[in-house]
């Protein structure tokens, strides 16, 4: 079959890579032309666009960019139409995937959707969208389920793919005085800073990390470079003597840290399926996030927190994300067992929550066989 798959960032491209791996498993003549990243790209068939070339974001960050998101429109309508695929496979991405949903639906294309937008934190009325233009919609939170059931949608959950992501690599990585080794470290323990995969989210959040790392003098931070970003760009911001930097290594960064500090978004769930202790922060541009606080219904930011429907990790946004607010919950995490004891166990409820290996392959099968 031919399938045809849209990921918009990071994220989307470690999903959509593990989704093509387990589609060449589950369907021998599967044909791939997608838009994504290096993930997906690992599995062959046909990169059309990176995301980086596309990945817009912010109220603001939109307006300016118009011109150019209008183009990959029109670029992406005709791709698809020339591609003909047997599915159109959107991959989260609301603001353009949406888009294509209604485009490929008018066109008798099939629309599955794998990794819902999260309509239930904001934009809800997309509902009404998903429900016209989208034949599946495959989850990979389990809470969101009943989300769709209110609204008389059925959604598919057959767990979390990054669970399958992070145990695979467990089993390559490397040991701890190697990875020191490679990276320049010392055998300090390592606190990481997880600052975003976009630079508006490194520009804002990345320098009230760095206020407190003269503060924990036994520790040595180190900043996960995401790949969606030129390592050059970090170097400005490596200034302070106990911060370091590896790039593109989040996994083994988070496997040899003991503690982290990690901007909202799907690093969370990484932070947490890897057992680190963890601080979550967001600092966004001030015009978006006074707009969009007037739309966001969910109680946490985190998606540790909104799995667990608790507070298993603190949170901190816009202003709250101040330096005497990291560092207090920081020795807290560093220096209170009991209390960095209580948020291991609540990550071992997380993986309960999020089922168990093999997402990927089961999402695999489920999507070829209604295909079939």
């Amino acid at each position: 079959m031919r399938y045809y798959l849209i990921a918009g960032e990071a994220s989307g491209d470690l999903h959509g890579s593990n989704l093509l791996k387990g589609l060449r498993k589950t369907d021998k003549e599967a044909d791939f032309r997608y838009w994504g990243g290096d993930l997906m790209k690992q599995h062959g068939g046909t990169l059309v666009k990176h995301y980086r070339e596309h990945n817009i974001m912010g109220f603001i960050e939109v307006l300016q960019n118009l011109k150019t998101i209008k183009k990959n429109f029109r670029y992406c309508k005709q791709d698809i139409l020339q591609y003909k695929p047997d599915v159109l496979i959107l991959i989260d991405y609301p603001g353009f995937n949406l888009r294509m949903a209604e485009f490929a639906h008018k066109n008798g294309i099939k629309v599955y959707y794998y990794i819902s937008p999260k309509i239930w934190a904001w934009k809800e009325s997309r509902i009404k969208k998903i429900k016209s233009y989208v034949d599946k919609m495959f989850i990979i939170f389990p809470f969101e389920k009943d989300f769709y059931k209110k609204h008389n949608y059925q959604a598919e959950f057959h767990g979390n793919p990054l669970i399958d992501a992070v145990e695979d690599y467990k089993e390559k990585a490397l040991p701890f005085n190697e990875f020191i080794k490679q990276n320049n470290l010392d055998s300090r323990p390592v606190i990481a800073l997880l600052p975003g995969s976009r630079k508006q989210e490194i520009d804002r959040n990345l320098n009230v990390m760095f206020k407190i790392v003269n503060e924990f003098s036994d520790y040595q931070f180190v900043i996960a470079g995401a790949r969606s970003i030129d390592p050059d760009y970090y170097r400005r911001f490596i200034s302070p003597e106990n911060v370091h930097f590896v790039y593109d290594n989040t996994y083994n960064l988070l496997n040899h840290s003991h503690a982290a500090i990690v901007t909202s978004g799907t690093a969370t769930l990484e932070t947490a399926l890897f057992n680190v202790p963890q601080i979550v922060c967001y600092r966004a541009n001030p015009v978006s996030y006074h707009i969009a606080k007037w739309f966001v219904k969910i109680p946490y930011i985190s998606l540790v927190n909104l799995n667990l429907q608790k507070e298993a990790v603190k949170e901190y946004i816009q202003k709250e994300m101040s330096a005497s607010n990291l560092k207090e919950e920081l020795d807290r995490i560093l220096g209170d067992e009991k209390y960095r004891s209580n948020m291991l166990s609540m990550y071992n409820e997380l993986h309960h929550v999020l089922g168990g290996k093999g997402a990927s392959e089961r999402f695999a099968k489920a999507i070829y066989t209604s295909l079939k």
